[in-house]
Formats: C-alpha cells, sequence, structure tokens
C-alpha cells in the first residue's frame, strides 16, 4: 500500500511540473489594430472632446512590448501609433494558460491566447483617471518575429 502512495505522489509530482511547462512565453513585441470607443480625449485618443461629448468610433494600432517574465505573471510597456507613451502594464495568465487579465496606468485588460503568437486582447478604462475619458475595444494582435 505505501508503494501505491508514494507512486501516486510521484506521478501527481510529474503532473505538476509537466502542467508548469506548459505555461507559454509571452515576451517579445505583440501589435495589433482594432476599432475603439471613445468617450472624450486621451492621449492615444486626441481631440477637444470631453466625456459630455457623443462617443467617437476610432481607428487604433498598438503595441505592447512584453519585457519580462516569471510564471504567470508579466510585464512591460504599452504604445499606440498616435501616441508613444511606453506606459506600464502588469499581466497575470491565469491556470488555463490561456486567459490574461491585466491593468496599466488608466485601465485594465482581459486577453484570450488563441495561438503561441495570436492573442484577442480587450482593454477599457473609466473615466477616473486623469483624462477622464471611458473606453472599450477588443481586437487581435500578432507577435512580432524577429
Amino acid at each position: 500500500m505505501k508503494y501505491f502512495i508514494f507512486a501516486l505522489a510521484l506521478l501527481g509530482a510529474a503532473a505538476t511540473a509537466a502542467h508548469a511547462q506548459d505555461i507559454p512565453d509571452l515576451k517579445g513585441t505583440w501589435s495589433g489594430k482594432g476599432k475603439v470607443v471613445v468617450f472624450g480625449s486621451h492621449p492615444h485618443h486626441p481631440g477637444p472632446q470631453t466625456p459630455n461629448d457623443p462617443p467617437r468610433v476610432r481607428d487604433i494600432e498598438a503595441t505592447h512590448v512584453v519585457e519580462g517574465q516569471e510564471g504567470r505573471v508579466a510585464w512591460g510597456r504599452s504604445s499606440s501609433a498616435v501616441a508613444d507613451t511606453k506606459e506600464p502594464f502588469a499581466w497575470a495568465l491565469t491556470n488555463d494558460n490561456r486567459s490574461i487579465v491585466g491593468a496599466d496606468i488608466d485601465g485594465y485588460f482581459r486577453i484570450t491566447l488563441i495561438t503561441p503568437d495570436r492573442m484577442e486582447k480587450c482593454y477599457v478604462h473609466n473615466g477616473i483617471g486623469p483624462t477622464r475619458s471611458i473606453v472599450a475595444t477588443c481586437y487581435l494582435m500578432d507577435r512580432v518575429k524577429p
């Protein structure tokens, strides 16, 4: 019986180690284009509009550079084609190895990994940040190959 329990413990340890190896490597540059709805203005969505004005639907081209990763957490900097802000972000990968949640200075990410080199990124922020703008978007991003 004790050999059976030892064998189960060994099998469990091997399965845990194998699962840990499944954590995707997020490091690198990710880029994508999509549509965004914006109330107000923001460095990535400039203009004279205020949050009380009608919403605008705009094109956005964004880049996320994942500079580091330790296990299920990753960090880096974001910019857009309009504003090279290099805004810091932090992401956390869930146990399914596909879902990511995260935040930057004024908003939140919900990301789904579709393949090792493609993700669907959704991003929102509410009007409590410094710009008082409200933003929501979802679009595909691809890892930029060197």
